[in-house]
C-alpha cells in the first residue's frame, strides 16, 4: 500500500557492488478507490433513510408547490389509523391545539402543513383543519404528491 522500494529499478548493473535501493515513483491507488466505493454505497443507502416524518400514503394533486420556507415547516400528520402527530410526535387530539400554540410561540413562520393519508375520510381532515382554524392558525397548507389528475386544466 502506498510507495515502495525496488531493487535496481531498471538500471543496468555495473560492477560487483551492491545494488542501490531506488524509491518507486508509483502510488497504489486501488485501496483508496475501494474505500471511496464503500463510502459511496453507504451514503447511497443512508440518504433515503434521512427523511423525517410519519409514513403516510399522500393523495396526488395537480396543484403547484408552495415556496420552500427558510425554517423547517411545522407539519401535522393524520395517519391511516386515525392518529394525529406533530412533526413525528404522536399527540392526542385534545392536546393538539395547546401544543401547537406553545410551539408556534417559538417559531417565526405561522405556516402549518397538514399531511393526511389518502385513506383518511375527508370529514376527519376538515375536522382537524377546523380545529386548527378555531385555534388561531389560519395559514394551513395541504401536502399532496405531485402528478395527480388535471381535470381539463391546461399545462
Amino acid at each position: 500500500m502506498g510507495a515502495g522500494v525496488t531493487q535496481n529499478a531498471g538500471m543496468p548493473r555495473r560492477g560487483r557492488g551492491r545494488r542501490r535501493a531506488v524509491p518507486m515513483a508509483e502510488i497504489n491507488v486501488t485501496p483508496f478507490v475501494d474505500v471511496m466505493l464503500v463510502l459511496l454505497i453507504i451514503f447511497m443507502v443512508a440518504a433515503p433513510l434521512m427523511t423525517v416524518g410519519v409514513p403516510v400514503d399522500l393523495p396526488e394533486s395537480a396543484a403547484r408547490s408552495l415556496p420552500t420556507p427558510e425554517e423547517e415547516p411545522l407539519t401535522i400528520t393524520l395517519t391511516g389509523e386515525g392518529t394525529v402527530a406533530i412533526q413525528t410526535t404522536e399527540v392526542p387530539t385534545e392536546e393538539l391545539i395547546p401544543r401547537l400554540r406553545a410551539i408556534a410561540e417559538e417559531r417565526e413562520s405561522p405556516q402549518i402543513y397538514l399531511r393526511a393519508d389518502g385513506g383518511v375520510p375527508y370529514a376527519r381532515v376538515m375536522e382537524v383543519m377546523g380545529a386548527l382554524n378555531a385555534g388561531g392558525f389560519d395559514r394551513i397548507g395541504l401536502v399532496t404528491e405531485s402528478g395527480g389528475p388535471r381535470f381539463g386544466a391546461e399545462e
